[in-house]
Protein backbone atom coordinates (compact mmCIF):
# COMPACT_ATOMS: atom_id res chain seq x y z
CA UNK A 1 0.00 0.00 0.00
CA UNK A 2 3.10 2.63 0.17
CA UNK A 3 3.13 2.84 -3.28
CA UNK A 4 -0.56 4.09 -3.05
CA UNK A 5 0.61 6.90 -1.06
CA UNK A 6 2.87 8.35 -3.93
CA UNK A 7 0.29 8.38 -6.46
CA UNK A 8 -0.86 11.99 -6.68
CA UNK A 9 -4.81 12.14 -7.68
CA UNK A 10 -6.05 14.77 -10.17
CA UNK A 11 -9.96 15.50 -8.45
CA UNK A 12 -12.01 15.67 -11.03
CA UNK A 13 -9.21 14.96 -13.70
CA UNK A 14 -8.52 18.58 -13.59
CA UNK A 15 -5.68 19.62 -16.09
CA UNK A 16 -5.52 15.70 -17.34
CA UNK A 17 -5.06 15.94 -20.97
CA UNK A 18 -7.53 12.69 -22.36
CA UNK A 19 -6.82 12.64 -25.86
CA UNK A 20 -6.37 15.18 -28.82
CA UNK A 21 -9.21 16.93 -30.86
CA UNK A 22 -9.72 18.93 -33.38
CA UNK A 23 -13.69 19.81 -33.16
CA UNK A 24 -13.05 22.59 -30.63
CA UNK A 25 -10.45 24.20 -28.94
CA UNK A 26 -10.54 26.52 -25.87
CA UNK A 27 -8.45 29.09 -24.96
CA UNK A 28 -9.00 29.94 -21.45
CA UNK A 29 -6.48 32.66 -20.87
CA UNK A 30 -7.42 34.39 -23.27
CA UNK A 31 -11.17 34.12 -23.09
CA UNK A 32 -11.67 32.53 -27.11
CA UNK A 33 -13.21 29.68 -28.40
CA UNK A 34 -12.69 27.93 -31.65
CA UNK A 35 -15.20 24.97 -33.10
CA UNK A 36 -13.00 23.80 -36.03
CA UNK A 37 -10.12 26.31 -36.03
CA UNK A 38 -13.00 28.90 -36.87
CA UNK A 39 -13.84 31.88 -33.84
CA UNK A 40 -17.32 31.47 -32.32
CA UNK A 41 -17.38 35.47 -32.94
CA UNK A 42 -17.58 35.02 -36.61
CA UNK A 43 -19.77 31.43 -36.00
CA UNK A 44 -22.27 33.30 -33.81
CA UNK A 45 -22.77 36.64 -36.14
CA UNK A 46 -22.49 35.15 -39.53
CA UNK A 47 -23.36 31.11 -39.67
CA UNK A 48 -26.52 29.23 -38.88
CA UNK A 49 -27.05 26.41 -36.56
CA UNK A 50 -27.31 23.95 -39.70
CA UNK A 51 -24.02 24.93 -41.13
CA UNK A 52 -21.91 24.83 -37.38
CA UNK A 53 -23.52 21.00 -37.05
CA UNK A 54 -22.29 20.72 -40.25
CA UNK A 55 -18.77 22.33 -39.86
CA UNK A 56 -18.46 20.09 -36.29
CA UNK A 57 -19.62 16.70 -37.65
CA UNK A 58 -17.52 16.88 -41.25
CA UNK A 59 -14.90 18.87 -39.96
CA UNK A 60 -15.24 21.70 -42.56
CA UNK A 61 -17.37 24.38 -43.61
CA UNK A 62 -20.16 23.53 -46.55
CA UNK A 63 -20.16 25.27 -49.62
CA UNK A 64 -23.77 26.25 -50.68
CA UNK A 65 -24.77 23.07 -52.29
CA UNK A 66 -23.63 20.88 -49.18
CA UNK A 67 -25.47 23.47 -46.99
CA UNK A 68 -28.63 23.50 -48.77
CA UNK A 69 -28.61 19.45 -48.63
CA UNK A 70 -28.22 19.03 -44.88
CA UNK A 71 -30.36 22.25 -44.48
CA UNK A 72 -33.20 19.93 -46.23
CA UNK A 73 -32.05 16.94 -44.75
CA UNK A 74 -32.64 18.28 -41.48
CA UNK A 75 -35.78 19.68 -42.21
CA UNK A 76 -37.28 16.53 -43.28
CA UNK A 77 -36.09 14.11 -40.59
CA UNK A 78 -37.79 16.22 -37.78
CA UNK A 79 -41.00 13.60 -37.31
CA UNK A 80 -40.69 11.45 -34.28
CA UNK A 81 -43.10 7.93 -34.84
CA UNK A 82 -45.95 7.85 -32.48
CA UNK A 83 -44.94 5.11 -30.05
CA UNK A 84 -42.35 8.21 -28.81
CA UNK A 85 -45.16 10.53 -28.83
CA UNK A 86 -47.19 8.75 -26.91
CA UNK A 87 -44.11 7.66 -24.36
CA UNK A 88 -43.89 10.98 -23.75
CA UNK A 89 -47.49 11.58 -22.95
CA UNK A 90 -47.10 9.11 -20.54
CA UNK A 91 -44.08 10.17 -18.53
CA UNK A 92 -45.11 13.90 -19.28
CA UNK A 93 -44.84 14.91 -15.64
CA UNK A 94 -41.40 14.23 -14.97
CA UNK A 95 -38.58 16.94 -15.90
CA UNK A 96 -38.03 17.65 -19.24
CA UNK A 97 -34.93 16.32 -19.22
CA UNK A 98 -36.02 12.78 -18.14
CA UNK A 99 -38.56 13.03 -20.93
CA UNK A 100 -35.60 13.94 -23.33
CA UNK A 101 -33.34 11.33 -22.16
CA UNK A 102 -35.80 8.42 -22.34
CA UNK A 103 -37.47 9.65 -25.63
CA UNK A 104 -33.90 9.99 -27.71
CA UNK A 105 -32.94 6.44 -25.87
CA UNK A 106 -35.87 4.92 -27.58
CA UNK A 107 -35.54 6.44 -30.97
CA UNK A 108 -32.82 3.28 -30.96
CA UNK A 109 -35.60 0.87 -31.47
CA UNK A 110 -37.20 2.88 -34.87
CA UNK A 111 -33.59 3.14 -36.39
CA UNK A 112 -33.07 -0.21 -38.61
CA UNK A 113 -29.16 1.08 -39.11
CA UNK A 114 -28.74 1.02 -35.06
CA UNK A 115 -25.89 -2.13 -35.89
CA UNK A 116 -24.15 -0.01 -38.52
CA UNK A 117 -21.32 1.22 -37.28
CA UNK A 118 -19.41 2.84 -39.88
CA UNK A 119 -18.55 6.36 -40.00
CA UNK A 120 -21.63 7.51 -42.27
CA UNK A 121 -23.98 5.95 -40.20
CA UNK A 122 -22.95 7.18 -36.76
CA UNK A 123 -22.58 10.30 -38.39
CA UNK A 124 -26.19 9.97 -39.58
CA UNK A 125 -27.48 9.09 -36.29
CA UNK A 126 -26.06 12.21 -34.26
CA UNK A 127 -27.46 14.11 -37.06
CA UNK A 128 -31.15 12.51 -37.15
CA UNK A 129 -30.76 13.16 -33.13
CA UNK A 130 -30.41 16.56 -33.60
CA UNK A 131 -33.14 17.11 -36.12
CA UNK A 132 -35.77 14.94 -33.95
CA UNK A 133 -34.66 16.60 -30.53
CA UNK A 134 -36.58 19.82 -30.45
CA UNK A 135 -39.89 17.60 -31.88
CA UNK A 136 -39.60 15.51 -28.71
CA UNK A 137 -38.79 18.45 -26.04
CA UNK A 138 -42.09 20.78 -27.70
CA UNK A 139 -43.94 17.77 -27.54
CA UNK A 140 -43.80 17.11 -24.18
CA UNK A 141 -44.44 21.09 -23.07
CA UNK A 142 -47.22 20.79 -25.33
CA UNK A 143 -48.70 17.11 -23.85
CA UNK A 144 -48.00 18.28 -20.34
CA UNK A 145 -50.28 21.88 -20.72
CA UNK A 146 -53.33 19.93 -21.89
CA UNK A 147 -52.25 21.00 -26.06
CA UNK A 148 -51.67 18.60 -29.05
CA UNK A 149 -48.11 18.55 -30.05
CA UNK A 150 -47.42 20.58 -33.93
CA UNK A 151 -46.34 19.04 -36.44
CA UNK A 152 -42.64 20.25 -37.59
CA UNK A 153 -42.63 23.05 -40.49
CA UNK A 154 -40.23 22.13 -43.09
CA UNK A 155 -40.11 24.79 -44.67
CA UNK A 156 -38.55 26.62 -41.70
CA UNK A 157 -34.92 26.57 -40.25
CA UNK A 158 -34.28 24.09 -37.24
CA UNK A 159 -34.77 27.61 -34.61
CA UNK A 160 -37.41 28.64 -36.45
CA UNK A 161 -38.92 25.49 -36.38
CA UNK A 162 -38.52 24.92 -32.40
CA UNK A 163 -40.19 28.00 -31.78
CA UNK A 164 -42.70 27.63 -33.85
CA UNK A 165 -43.56 23.70 -32.65
CA UNK A 166 -43.22 25.28 -29.08
CA UNK A 167 -45.90 27.91 -29.46
CA UNK A 168 -47.72 27.02 -32.20
CA UNK A 169 -46.96 30.23 -34.59
CA UNK A 170 -44.57 31.64 -36.74
CA UNK A 171 -41.88 33.39 -34.66
CA UNK A 172 -40.59 36.77 -35.48
CA UNK A 173 -37.29 35.97 -37.61
CA UNK A 174 -35.17 38.36 -34.99
CA UNK A 175 -36.59 36.15 -32.26
CA UNK A 176 -35.75 33.08 -34.07
CA UNK A 177 -31.89 34.14 -35.34
CA UNK A 178 -31.21 34.69 -31.59
CA UNK A 179 -32.24 31.09 -30.72
CA UNK A 180 -30.31 29.96 -33.74
CA UNK A 181 -27.40 32.14 -32.34
CA UNK A 182 -27.68 30.71 -28.62
CA UNK A 183 -27.58 26.76 -30.37
CA UNK A 184 -24.53 27.74 -32.26
CA UNK A 185 -23.03 28.88 -28.65
CA UNK A 186 -23.65 25.56 -27.25
CA UNK A 187 -22.66 23.49 -29.97
CA UNK A 188 -19.34 22.48 -28.78
CA UNK A 189 -17.29 22.96 -25.85
CA UNK A 190 -14.46 20.34 -25.68
CA UNK A 191 -14.24 17.66 -23.29
CA UNK A 192 -16.73 19.18 -20.62
CA UNK A 193 -18.23 16.22 -18.35
CA UNK A 194 -21.54 15.32 -20.73
CA UNK A 195 -19.01 15.34 -23.53
CA UNK A 196 -16.41 13.44 -21.60
CA UNK A 197 -19.21 10.70 -20.60
CA UNK A 198 -20.53 10.63 -24.08
CA UNK A 199 -16.82 9.86 -25.35
CA UNK A 200 -16.88 7.05 -22.38
CA UNK A 201 -19.66 5.41 -23.10
CA UNK A 202 -18.57 5.47 -27.17
CA UNK A 203 -15.05 4.01 -26.17
CA UNK A 204 -17.15 0.82 -25.08
CA UNK A 205 -18.06 0.42 -28.70
CA UNK A 206 -21.62 1.05 -27.66
CA UNK A 207 -23.58 3.16 -30.23
CA UNK A 208 -23.95 6.64 -30.81
CA UNK A 209 -28.07 6.58 -29.32
CA UNK A 210 -26.72 5.08 -26.05
CA UNK A 211 -23.73 7.81 -26.14
CA UNK A 212 -25.94 10.74 -26.58
CA UNK A 213 -28.28 10.05 -23.93
CA UNK A 214 -25.75 9.06 -21.27
CA UNK A 215 -24.28 12.71 -22.17
CA UNK A 216 -27.80 14.12 -21.66
CA UNK A 217 -28.09 12.44 -18.08
CA UNK A 218 -25.12 14.50 -17.44
CA UNK A 219 -25.96 17.42 -19.13
CA UNK A 220 -29.15 17.20 -16.46
CA UNK A 221 -26.85 18.32 -13.29
CA UNK A 222 -27.35 21.72 -12.18
CA UNK A 223 -23.26 21.53 -12.19
CA UNK A 224 -23.10 21.42 -15.54
CA UNK A 225 -26.27 21.72 -17.54
CA UNK A 226 -28.74 23.71 -15.37
CA UNK A 227 -27.17 26.96 -14.73
CA UNK A 228 -29.29 28.98 -16.91
CA UNK A 229 -32.43 28.11 -15.07
CA UNK A 230 -30.63 28.52 -11.41
CA UNK A 231 -29.50 32.18 -13.01
CA UNK A 232 -33.25 32.79 -13.52
CA UNK A 233 -34.69 31.73 -10.28
CA UNK A 234 -32.08 34.19 -8.34
CA UNK A 235 -33.09 37.33 -10.38
CA UNK A 236 -37.00 36.19 -9.56
CA UNK A 237 -35.45 35.96 -6.11
CA UNK A 238 -33.70 39.02 -6.30
CA UNK A 239 -37.02 40.85 -7.36
CA UNK A 240 -35.69 44.18 -7.85
CA UNK A 241 -32.53 45.85 -8.68
CA UNK A 242 -32.09 47.70 -5.57
CA UNK A 243 -31.83 44.44 -3.76
CA UNK A 244 -28.87 42.70 -5.36
CA UNK A 245 -26.13 44.15 -3.44
CA UNK A 246 -27.76 42.82 -0.11
CA UNK A 247 -28.87 39.77 -1.98
CA UNK A 248 -25.30 38.76 -2.95
CA UNK A 249 -23.48 39.61 -0.05
CA UNK A 250 -26.28 37.24 2.14
CA UNK A 251 -25.73 34.71 -0.04
CA UNK A 252 -22.06 34.01 -0.12
CA UNK A 253 -21.63 35.00 3.81
CA UNK A 254 -24.00 31.89 4.15
CA UNK A 255 -21.98 29.76 1.88
CA UNK A 256 -24.10 30.03 -1.34
CA UNK A 257 -23.09 30.12 -4.98
CA UNK A 258 -24.16 33.09 -7.65
CA UNK A 259 -25.32 30.99 -10.44
CA UNK A 260 -23.84 32.22 -13.48
CA UNK A 261 -20.15 33.04 -12.72
CA UNK A 262 -16.78 31.08 -12.95
CA UNK A 263 -15.88 28.07 -15.21
CA UNK A 264 -13.86 25.65 -14.84
CA UNK A 265 -11.55 26.16 -18.10
CA UNK A 266 -12.23 30.15 -18.59
CA UNK A 267 -9.91 32.73 -16.75
CA UNK A 268 -11.34 35.45 -17.47
CA UNK A 269 -14.77 36.59 -19.45
CA UNK A 270 -16.34 33.27 -21.20
CA UNK A 271 -16.51 34.59 -25.17
CA UNK A 272 -20.20 33.00 -25.30
CA UNK A 273 -21.36 35.13 -22.65
CA UNK A 274 -20.16 38.24 -24.06
CA UNK A 275 -21.92 38.02 -27.25
CA UNK A 276 -24.95 37.16 -25.33
CA UNK A 277 -24.80 39.86 -23.22
CA UNK A 278 -25.32 42.31 -25.99
CA UNK A 279 -28.33 40.33 -27.34
CA UNK A 280 -30.28 40.11 -24.11
CA UNK A 281 -29.56 44.11 -23.93
CA UNK A 282 -31.29 44.17 -27.13
CA UNK A 283 -34.19 42.04 -26.67
CA UNK A 284 -35.13 43.40 -23.04
CA UNK A 285 -35.58 46.92 -25.01
CA UNK A 286 -37.11 45.33 -27.60
CA UNK A 287 -39.69 43.48 -25.50
CA UNK A 288 -39.78 46.43 -23.81
CA UNK A 289 -39.00 44.53 -20.29
CA UNK A 290 -36.01 46.04 -19.17
CA UNK A 291 -35.99 44.05 -15.72
CA UNK A 292 -34.22 40.85 -15.83
CA UNK A 293 -31.53 42.79 -17.77
CA UNK A 294 -31.55 45.38 -15.26
CA UNK A 295 -31.07 43.10 -12.34
CA UNK A 296 -28.61 40.36 -13.73
CA UNK A 297 -26.62 43.60 -14.78
CA UNK A 298 -26.37 44.92 -11.11
CA UNK A 299 -25.67 41.13 -10.17
CA UNK A 300 -22.62 41.33 -12.52
CA UNK A 301 -21.26 44.33 -10.93
CA UNK A 302 -21.90 43.35 -7.60
CA UNK A 303 -19.35 40.35 -8.79
CA UNK A 304 -16.53 42.54 -10.51
CA UNK A 305 -14.58 41.87 -7.61
CA UNK A 306 -14.04 38.70 -8.34
CA UNK A 307 -13.05 39.16 -11.36
CA UNK A 308 -9.37 38.74 -10.46
CA UNK A 309 -9.59 35.60 -9.08
CA UNK A 310 -10.92 33.99 -12.37
CA UNK A 311 -15.01 34.16 -11.78
CA UNK A 312 -16.15 35.95 -14.80
CA UNK A 313 -19.95 35.70 -16.19
CA UNK A 314 -20.49 32.53 -18.44
CA UNK A 315 -22.49 31.68 -20.74
CA UNK A 316 -25.46 30.33 -18.78
CA UNK A 317 -25.61 33.98 -16.99
CA UNK A 318 -27.48 35.84 -20.05
CA UNK A 319 -28.99 32.68 -21.74
CA UNK A 320 -31.84 32.42 -18.64
CA UNK A 321 -32.82 36.24 -19.47
CA UNK A 322 -33.15 35.49 -23.63
CA UNK A 323 -35.10 32.50 -22.65
CA UNK A 324 -37.25 34.24 -20.12
CA UNK A 325 -37.91 36.94 -22.63
CA UNK A 326 -39.06 34.92 -25.35
CA UNK A 327 -41.72 33.33 -22.76
CA UNK A 328 -39.57 29.73 -22.97
CA UNK A 329 -40.74 27.91 -19.73
CA UNK A 330 -37.85 27.88 -16.90
CA UNK A 331 -37.76 24.07 -16.71
CA UNK A 332 -36.45 23.49 -20.55
CA UNK A 333 -33.84 25.83 -20.35
CA UNK A 334 -31.13 22.74 -19.55
CA UNK A 335 -33.24 21.04 -22.77
CA UNK A 336 -32.07 23.72 -24.94
CA UNK A 337 -28.60 23.56 -23.69
CA UNK A 338 -28.83 19.81 -25.14
CA UNK A 339 -30.91 20.59 -28.38
CA UNK A 340 -27.52 22.36 -29.12
CA UNK A 341 -24.99 20.43 -27.61
CA UNK A 342 -25.83 17.44 -29.80
CA UNK A 343 -23.71 17.79 -33.15
CA UNK A 344 -20.56 18.55 -30.53
CA UNK A 345 -21.30 15.02 -29.23
CA UNK A 346 -21.63 13.68 -32.34
CA UNK A 347 -18.28 14.73 -33.16
CA UNK A 348 -16.32 13.27 -30.54
CA UNK A 349 -18.23 10.44 -30.37
CA UNK A 350 -16.92 10.27 -34.24
CA UNK A 351 -13.15 11.20 -32.89
CA UNK A 352 -13.64 8.29 -30.04
CA UNK A 353 -14.81 5.40 -32.71
CA UNK A 354 -11.97 6.31 -35.25
CA UNK A 355 -9.29 5.87 -33.12
CA UNK A 356 -11.04 4.31 -29.97
CA UNK A 357 -9.05 3.17 -26.63
CA UNK A 358 -11.44 1.90 -23.13
CA UNK A 359 -11.46 4.95 -21.39
CA UNK A 360 -11.11 3.64 -17.90
CA UNK A 361 -9.00 5.45 -14.95
CA UNK A 362 -7.88 4.71 -11.66
CA UNK A 363 -8.62 4.57 -8.50
CA UNK A 364 -6.10 5.07 -5.50
CA UNK A 365 -7.53 2.83 -3.07
CA UNK A 366 -7.39 4.00 0.15
CA UNK A 367 -9.67 1.83 2.60
CA UNK A 368 -8.28 -1.37 5.04
CA UNK A 369 -6.87 -4.68 3.47
CA UNK A 370 -6.91 -8.61 4.76
CA UNK A 371 -10.22 -7.79 7.19
CA UNK A 372 -11.26 -11.17 9.07
CA UNK A 373 -15.11 -11.91 7.74
CA UNK A 374 -17.47 -12.25 10.20
CA UNK A 375 -20.22 -14.63 9.28
CA UNK A 376 -23.75 -12.97 9.63
CA UNK A 377 -24.88 -15.03 12.86
CA UNK A 378 -22.07 -13.33 14.71
CA UNK A 379 -21.56 -9.96 13.26
CA UNK A 380 -23.12 -6.79 16.39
Amino acid sequence: MNELNDIKIHRGLKEIYLDRTKSSFIDGKNGKLYYRGFNINELANNSTFEEVSYLLIHGKLPNKSQLNEITIWMANNRDIPIEVINLIDSIKHLHPMDVLRTAISTLAAFDDSLDDDSIDSNVKKGLSITTKAPTIVTAHVRLRDGKDPISPEKSLSHASNFLYMLFGVIPDELDAKLIDKDLILHAEHGLNASSFTARVVASTQSDVYSAITAGIACLKGPAHGGAAEGVMKQAQEIGDEKNTTSYVKNLLSSGGRIMGFGHRVYKTADPRALILKIDAKNLSERKGNPKWFGILQSLAVCMEPYEKKGICENVDFWTGAIYNLLDIPDDIFVSIFALARIPGWTAQIAEQFSNNILIRPLLAYVGELDKPYIKIEHRK
